[in-house]
């Protein structure tokens, strides 16, 4: 339940509990953080948005209990908590004996021998939210100069234009989506797999941009390793890439080797094949990793399972659910970003001086 080294937080809750939080733990001190600071990226992340998420009002009205006194952080353990106000455990009561394909209901029960069907306790993307009050607090201590930003660049088969690619657009529409030729199409592809009952899945993108040589260590410290255990520890995230990352593999030395040239002082890269990292330490280069998330395993259609007695029998899922779970993810992905970049920092600060 703890992620992190210097910079950790430990997040607890479960979906349909009173409440979910965190604590932050190795945050400097003197930072100036309010709860207005949190709320702006909760914001982003919270559900009913758009007809293309989960229709669940939940405010997510952040409040800090802890580690904070006049506006600055204090370097002690900084507690959020986040109230759940729009909770319907009766929508799960028919399948509180029958596992959810897709779902974490029957290795939960295996492990435990118990588990919250409710949403799915504590394997619910609720648990999101508290990452990305985190990684708000990551941002503030990491700065301005550090520039972290996501975008949903495919959903299905649909892929966005990479000439059209602008992030000044991805605060715009509901998909966090960089191609304004997208938008439209995948408003209908989403509205169809709605009424359909099923779901599909995304590839998010994140961008870190100021990120300065020399973060991240050899072997078993790598910074894209870090960040690739960030990035994958998110629900419904099956698959990340640095940079070309399961495309490197199509390519020949040529065509992946990231050509460096001087120019004064500055160094000069004719392509970013490595994601901004090589050999676990990043290049100065924008780091860019990107994340596979699976379609929302909670679907209308009816599908085959077995419960927990053993037994074979169909289930349909009732209740709110994203037809693409991928869309909420953007926000989360910039939030493990933000964290793992600050923990980095912090080691490097340690060792490095």
């Amino acid at each position: 339940n703890t992620f992190g080294h210097l910079f950790r937080f430990t997040t607890w809750g479960e979906s349909h509990g009173p409440a979910i939080g965190c604590v932050i733990d190795g945050c400097p001190p003197l930072i100036k953080l309010s709860e207005t600071d949190i709320q702006k990226h909760l914001d982003k992340r919270k559900p009913g948005t758009s007809r293309f998420v989960t229709q669940r009002r939940e405010a997510d009205i952040v409040q800090i209990l802890s580690g904070v006194f006049e506006g600055k952080t204090t370097g002690t353990p900084i507690s959020l908590m986040i109230k759940n106000t729009d909770q319907r455990s009766k929508d799960y009561s028919e399948i509180k004996s029958s596992y959810r394909p897709g779902h974490a209901d029957m290795t939960y029960h295996n492990k435990y021998g118990i588990r919250d069907y409710r949403g799915g306790g504590r394997s619910s993307a609720r648990e999101t939210a508290n990452r990305v009050a985190a990684g708000a607090i990551a941002r503030k201590v990491l700065g301005e100069k550090i520039n972290i930003r996501g975008a949903v660049v495919q959903i299905g088969e649909l892929k966005v234009n990479r000439e059209k690619f602008s992030w000044a657009i991805t605060d715009s529409n509901p998909f966090w989506c960089p191609d304004p030729d997208s938008i439209a199409k995948w408003e209908t592809y989403l509205d169809t797999t709605r009424k359909d009952g099923n779901s599909i899945g995304a590839i998010i993108e994140v961008h870190a941009s100021g990120v300065p040589a020399g973060w991240g260590a050899p072997i078993y410290g790598k910074l894209d390793s870090d960040i690739a255990s960030g990035l994958m520890s998110i629900n419904a995230v099956k698959g990340v890439n640095i940079g070309a990352g399961m495309n490197s593999a199509q390519l020949s030395g040529e065509q992946n080797s990231d050509e460096i040239s001087q120019k004064g002082k500055k160094l000069k890269f004719n392509s970013n094949n490595a994601g901004g990292i090589l050999g676990g330490i990043s290049t100065g280069q924008e780091i860019i990793a990107s994340f596979a998330v699976k379609p929302t395993s909670s679907i209308l259609s009816t599908r085959k399972t077995i419960d927990k007695f053993g037994k074979n029998t169909t289930i349909s899922v009732r209740g709110r659910h994203d037809p693409c779970v991928g869309i909420r993810a953007v926000p989360v992905g910039e939030a493990m970003m933000n964290c793992v970049l600050l923990d980095h920092y912090l080691m490097n600060k340690a060792q490095c001086g």
